[in-house]
């Protein structure tokens, strides 16, 4: 048989690796693997706590085989690039990333492990044309046929609007906002309590990056302040720290608010207007002089979502969001199709069918 390890570093890049070990667990000649990394949440800000044992109490419930060892695989998946490679010896690199944002993160951390060659899956033409503008396309084999993460997204009946909304207990007469915004940098502490002037019109969902819960990267301050906000506000839901899958909720939400996170490009994918707070300061880099976002946030999305620099904004940038006009319908259309290839809930397949193709050819040069 051959094996494969899905390389689980975060809890949260589950939803990145779930839709193609699903189409892996459907061949039996495949004998899959997690490997679960500690995915460790700051305790009084000072010490890390692993989370490791209660994430694979969890996929074990379904009946998800995992391991520590980390060589001996044919293949290995990853939702970013691995954590001290070498570790994984001569294996075939599949990488599905995490998020399909704007952010340089995700080419940066394969670039830095250009000896150790990555199969990397791309959402659409925009990253290969980033790549190419950093003359990056020969550090790794890339491909653009979806990226498996948002399959989900396109499956029928994945997600049912009428018994999330009872769940939550909001109106079902009323427009859905849902608060998106990334760990860092974040908005948080420019909206802050101003998010509450939406609840007097629409449901208010508030979603918070795993980072803003764990105090990883971010501070314990995000969650303690919305938690705190919410027990005040009935007409606010705080969606809960172990509910880290956001799709039901952007599957739901008739527009959404955030800065830099990849939540935004995904809403795009559904076809939806949304709302962009541009964070204040100097252009964001890295320790290596990298930007930290790949396109100036006042120009990503520009004619199809809202902009705002101020949270006096929120409430005209969400009325306008919720009844585009046909410019901005045909601006989102522009954008969806440069952004994406293949949002047919079938990505996972094509990536399965080429590393399927790419294993038999590994395995032919091996034994010839």
């Amino acid at each position: 048989m051959i094996k494969i390890l899905f390389n689980l570093e975060m809890e949260y890049h589950f939803n990145a690796l779930y839709p193609l070990y699903y189409e892996f667990n459907q061949d039996n000649k495949y004998d899959i693997f997690f490997r679960i990394g500690k995915d460790p949440a700051k305790f009084l800000g000072l010490f890390k706590i692993s989370q490791r044992n209660k994430i694979i109490s969890r996929l074990r419930e379904s009946n998800i085989k995992i391991t520590e060892e980390t060589n001996g695989f044919d293949i290995v998946v990853c939702g970013d690039a691995l954590n001290s490679p070498e570790r994984f010896g001569d294996t075939l690199r599949i990488h599905v990333d995490h998020g399909v944002g704007i952010k340089t993160s995700r080419i940066r951390n394969i670039f830095a492990q250009k000896n150790y060659r990555y199969h990397v899956f791309l959402e659409g033409q925009y990253w290969y044309d980033y790549i190419k503008s950093l003359n990056w396309s020969d550090i790794a084999d890339f491909h653009i046929l979806g990226i498996p993460k948002l399959d989900p997204l396109f499956w029928q009946g994945q997600y049912q609007k009428t018994s999330l909304i009872k769940k939550l207990g909001i109106s079902a007469f009323k427009k859905t906002v849902l608060f998106a915004p990334s760990y860092k940098p974040s908005c948080i502490d420019y909206i802050k309590e101003k998010i509450i002037c939406l609840t007097d019109q629409y449901n208010l969902l508030i979603k918070l990056h795993p980072y803003s819960w764990l105090g990883r990267y971010a501070p314990h301050s995000h969650h303690k302040f919305y938690q705190k906000l919410a027990l005040n506000n009935q007409d606010l839901y705080l969606i809960p720290k172990n509910d880290y899958d956001i799709y039901p909720f952007l599957n739901l939400a008739d527009t959404l608010i955030s800065d830099t996170s990849s939540v935004i490009n995904e809403f795009l994918a559904l076809g939806k207007h949304g709302v962009i707070y541009v964070l204040p300061g100097k252009k964001l880099t890295h320790s290596d002089g990298m930007p930290v976002l790949s396109i100036d946030p006042e120009k990503w999305l520009k004619g199809a979502f809202l902009h705002i620099h101020t949270p006096d904004e929120l409430v005209d940038a969400v009325a306008a969001a919720l009844n585009p006009t046909q410019q901005m319908k045909e601006k989102l259309i522009g954008y969806k199709n440069y952004l994406f290839t293949g949002l047919d809930g079938r990505s996972s397949l094509r990536v399965k069918e080429k590393v399927d193709q790419l294993i038999e050819d590994r395995l032919h040069h091996a034994g010839s």
